[in-house]
């Protein structure tokens, strides 16, 4: 392969990342917007937007081992190639928590939710943003947009938090609502991850510029 097909490959891979965070971006919103309205047949489109983003991972994987495999990559070159697959596994799950959340909203569609949706959707806010500009940081190199990244990470745990607390005084409140009061924590939960698995990508960044990987601060699924 020649430098200047490589190129070309190296900014095809650019363009596939920005193509899978629009498809982990839009299924996130839609599966919030399912949430709020309880709406079961948006829920479902946002199951059937992960097979999508499963295929455009391995497409990725599939053009990234081509590259390994036809050029010897400088280091520049391996470790933006390494990070983009270590990207691509990050968002991927994105897409998985994004239909973890759609499923959950269709199993609560049939009554109301224990506690007005208030600090949920402030977590999927942060979180798409986190999501959005941790690919934008990949596409810029941009290491100050990534470690905004990282350090918004806060913003989402607090609100997790947050949620948990107002859900253990429901629960504590009435004991009765336990069941839909979890279900609801976990909708949480996976925004949570969701924004994990954005510091972890913002980290990947960071490691295709510099080459120093930040372990995560605390735990996380991956990275």
């Amino acid at each position: 392969m020649t430098r200047i097909k490589f190129e070309v490959q190296l900014a095809q891979l650019n363009i596939m990342l920005i193509q899978m965070g629009a498809l982990i971006e839009t299924a996130i919103k839609t599966s919030v917007e399912a949430l709020q309205n309880q709406d079961v047949d948006l829920a479902r489109k946002t199951v059937l937007l992960d097979h999508d983003i499963d295929h455009m991972e391995k497409d990725i994987e599939s053009l990234c081992m081509r590259l390994l495999l036809q050029q010897q990559p400088v280091a520049r070159d391996l470790r933006l190639i390494s990070s983009a697959l270590k990207m691509s596994s990050d968002m991927e799950r994105i897409g998985d928590h994004a239909e973890d959340i759609a499923e959950l909203t269709i199993a609560m569609a049939d009554a109301p939710y224990v506690k007005e949706l208030v600090h949920i959707p402030q977590m999927a806010e942060a979180s798409i943003r986190m999501v959005t500009d941790s690919i934008d940081a990949f596409v810029k190199n941009d290491l100050t947009l990534a470690q905004s990244v990282i350090d918004r990470d806060d913003v989402v745990d607090d609100l997790f938090r947050k949620i948990k607390e107002d859900l253990i005084n429901l629960i504590h409140q009435d004991s009765g609502i336990g069941s839909r009061a979890m279900d609801l924590y976990m909708v949480a939960k996976y925004f949570e991850r969701i924004g994990d698995h954005a510091v972890c990508v913002a980290n990947w960044v960071i490691y295709s510029i510099t080459g120093v990987h930040k372990p995560r601060r605390h735990g996380g699924e991956s990275g």
